[in-house]
């Protein structure tokens, strides 16, 4: 029984050290976790404000005029992905609100958040509601209205749209919306026209060699000149992919210089050695070893759209074929397109569009 009465004291003197030192490594581990964690490129050199966005200056321009105004329209961001749509609202958010009042003030829904006509009707509907309160602790003016940014608006349905335009023009005292999509051609008139519309461009080479450079400087990356423009030239005006394949590569070389031959793979673009060949069997006319290259292609893994797109390129700006023959194989390469998208077998796709091109190639020989 002493035994017994002895114990929880005995063993009550030695846990609180334990404790302390358990405590002490769990705060020294998450110390350390919170320093070495890791956060994806784009979103590490994501604009912080609205002068740090690239290439849009006509948009910048207007709302740099809005927010030393402190008053903004609504808002209707269209073009290409990986250009800056998001990243210029939150940016332009982040300046009018401060860090504090960012959260109150904005409601972002995106394509991945329901957004069906109930949610119009009350989520967004009831955040509009509030009234803003609230001011900036550094003494800066808060505009009197927060903001509500529909992300990939085209993707909304339309009577979740059309619920949209009334809560829009009725709550315009307190609530502004910024409307993101790729394709305006899917938003209904009525919302297009109680929006200033802007349209994003893809990126020219330019600035995104420039960007990508910034990049490899601040993470120490070795990459070549002509990784960079290849790199560029791959990702087709979307900034994003080009900084996600950046830092695939830098993973995957672990310190080594990254080159052109690394992007490719990185990619999934086929090299051109493989297109060249391509051709070159089709234009022999032998059906036996178009077979075989065939099979081999989808054996390697290679995307058969991927193909496409690259053969289109390289058709059109060949100068070995013909008008006609260049207008036939591109009215094939878009048939086999579409029926990829619909979920056609690859091979039999690859089969017909080479069958067709080795019948334009050799029909004249």
């Amino acid at each position: 029984m002493q035994a017994f009465l002895k114990g929880p004291s005995s063993i009550s003197t030695k846990p609180p050290a334990a404790k302390e030192r358990g405590a002490a490594g769990a705060a020294g581990s998450s110390g350390e976790g919170k320093r070495l964690k890791p956060i994806p490129w784009v979103e590490k050199y994501r604009p912080k404000n609205v002068d740090e966005v690239a290439f849009q200056d006509e948009v910048v321009a207007v709302l740099k005029k809005s927010l030393e105004g402190a008053d903004l329209p609504n808002l209707l961001f269209y073009g290409p992905p990986g250009t800056g749509k998001t990243s210029t609202i939150l940016a332009a958010a982040r300046e009018l609100y401060g860090p504090e009042l960012f959260r109150q003030r904005v409601l972002e829904l995106n394509a991945s958040d329901e957004r069906g006509i109930q949610v119009i009707r009350e989520k967004v509907k009831a955040f509009a509601q509030l009234t803003p309160s609230g001011s900036r602790s550094d003494g800066k003016v808060c505009p009197p209205f927060k903001i509500v940014i529909l992300d990939e608006a085209d993707s909304m349905t339309s009577a979740a749209q059309a619920a949209l335009r009334r809560t829009m023009e009725k709550e315009s005292k307190t609530t502004r919306f910024c409307l993101i999509c790729n394709y305006i051609s899917r938003i209904i008139e009525p919302l297009t026209s109680r929006c200033s519309k802007f349209r994003f461009k893809p990126l020219s080479d330019k600035i995104q060699q420039q960007r990508l450079l910034d990049v490899s400087g601040k993470e120490h990356v070795k990459i070549s000149s002509e990784a960079v423009s290849y790199l560029v030239k791959v990702s087709e005006g979307d900034l994003r992919k080009a900084i996600t394949f950046l830092q695939s590569a830098t993973r995957l070389m672990g310190g080594k210089e990254i080159t052109e031959k690394i992007v490719t793979e990185i990619a999934g673009v086929i090299p051109k050695e493989t297109t060249e060949e391509l051709l070159s069997v089709c234009r022999s006319g032998s059906f036996e070893k178009l077979e075989t290259l065939a099979k081999n292609l989808i054996n390697e893994g290679y995307a058969v759209a991927q193909l496409v797109n690259q053969l289109h390129d390289t058709v059109v700006e060949s100068e070995d074929y013909s008008d006609k023959q260049k207008s036939v194989i591109v009215e094939k390469l878009a048939e086999v397109d579409k029926c990829l998208a619909d979920g056609a077998d690859e091979y039999l796709q690859l089969m017909s569009l080479c069958a067709l091109v080795m019948q334009q190639l050799t029909q004249n020989t």
